[in-house]
């Protein structure tokens, strides 16, 4: 990932993204800790930036550190209006993160519940329930 691509991410400045990306940028590319653009949006809270990275055909399931995916890391940094994002998106809700203790085989589910977050919480129950067979 080059540094202009991680702090467009970072800041949210789709112009910039867009440019980079008419240039060849790489959507998926990873940053010094396996986080992609989506990842860093999310974190940030950054949900238009969310919305264009996806749009824009960024992998919603990648994983990262403690493989935590984009959707994990919205939710434990409590930004509901990205998690409606990434579900709306079709982010799957069955991934489970690793190694560290805190995410080690934990869903976004069991991390929102950890963090006693009823909006996050109600979200996923929902997305969940939609998405059965």
């Amino acid at each position: 990932m080059t540094r202009q691509w991680e702090e467009a991410a970072h800041r949210g400045t789709m112009d910039v993204l867009q440019r980079l990306l008419d240039a060849g940028a790489d959507i998926d590319a990873r940053d010094g800790h396996g986080q992609t653009a989506l990842m860093i949006a999310a974190v940030e809270g950054r949900r238009q930036t969310v919305e264009w990275l996806v749009a824009h055909g960024a992998a919603l399931d990648r994983t990262a550190k403690y493989g935590l995916s984009a959707l994990m890391l919205a939710v434990v940094n409590g930004h509901a209006d990205i998690v409606r994002a990434l579900t709306d998106a079709g982010a799957r809700l069955d991934l489970r993160g690793t190694g560290a203790p805190g995410f080690a085989d934990r869903t976004a589910l069991d991390l929102a519940l950890g963090r006693n977050d009823e909006a996050i919480v109600g979200i996923l129950r929902s997305r969940a329930a939609h998405r059965r067979p």
